[in-house]
């Protein structure tokens, strides 16, 4: 019966100390987790100083290739240098194709949305213009021309759509 008293006055010694343990455990966590958490929210703030100027260059480069593509801006800067209607579908898919390839890394610092519609923009300017080709088989480069022209004044044209998109996401930048 002494035995069982002594144990249980061991017993009494240990367990306030257990609960101060553990007690003392669970607030050193909650402290450590807390300070990584702020470190962490330091290390972000000072990258996010560095990234946001690279990712506003990187849209300014986009809105540039939205601009560049742009099929009004496009026939007007691309001249034709022969009557070859497909000669001409080729050296403005080159430039579309040109451009973007300039531009391809920019998708590092965009959306995936953003780039996607880039993208999208792109094809369906190129396919507009394909569409011209067969539209005016039997005319000449002029009035291919004057066909895209029209067509893209009576509609809005993709690189416009995107470029919507681009000033919405930069927006939300700040």
């Amino acid at each position: 019966m002494e035995e069982a008293t002594q144990i249980l006055s061991y017993v009494a010694y240990l367990l306030p100390a257990i609960v101060v343990g553990l007690v003392a455990y669970y607030f050193f966590k909650g402290h450590t987790a807390n300070e990584e958490g702020r470190r962490r929210y330091l290390i972000q703030k000072e990258a996010q100083k560095q990234v946001l100027p690279m990712r506003l260059q990187a849209y300014e480069r986009i809105v540039l290739l939205l601009e560049r593509i742009d099929p009004n801006k496009l026939l007007i800067r691309v001249k034709p240098f022969s009557d070859s209607m497909e000669d001409y579908e080729n050296l403005l898919v080159k430039n579309i194709e040109q451009e973007y390839e300039h531009n391809l890394t920019q998708q590092l610092y965009v959306s995936p949305e953003c780039w996607n519609l880039v993208n999208a923009a792109k094809n369906a300017t190129i396919h507009v213009i394909r569409q011209s080709v067969m539209q005016e088989k039997d005319e000449n480069v002029d009035k291919m021309r004057e066909w895209l022209l029209k067509h893209f004044m009576e509609e809005i044209t993709p690189s416009q759509k995107a470029l919507t998109y681009v000033k919405k996401e930069v927006s939300e930048l700040y």
